[in-house]
């Protein structure tokens, strides 16, 4: 029973409120404003970083580069051989073995 008058009480508050309101205010133009705004045509944003690259410079540097990767890979395998580059390596790090070199052992 008593959640009833609790109910009936809440009740006539909200009523209460709705009687409190008053009329608002408005601007004459806030319809066309908002409507503008809403309805404007967006400017898209260009990214201008990369637009001086152009298909054309793209494919004169794809050219570029291939064309001196052939150039360094032939001059690669012309000028030396596994077997050189193996000694060398050896040689400078003193991991080759010469037969001028005596060892104590073979003495």
């Amino acid at each position: 029973m008593d959640r009833d008058r609790n109910i009936q009480s809440q009740i006539n508050e909200t009523l209460n409120v709705l009687d409190n309101m008053e009329t608002v205010n408005v601007s004459p133009f806030f319809k066309d404003k908002t409507m503008n705004v809403l309805f404007a045509e967006k400017v898209e944003m260009k990214n201008t970083a990369w637009t001086w690259f152009t298909p054309k410079l793209q494919l004169a540097t794809l050219a570029c580069v291939v064309i001196l990767n052939v150039f360094a890979f032939t001059k690669l395998e012309a000028a030396s051989t596994y077997e050189e580059n193996v000694t060398e390596f050896a040689s400078s790090y003193g991991l080759s073995t010469n037969d001028e070199d005596t060892s104590i052992l073979n003495n």
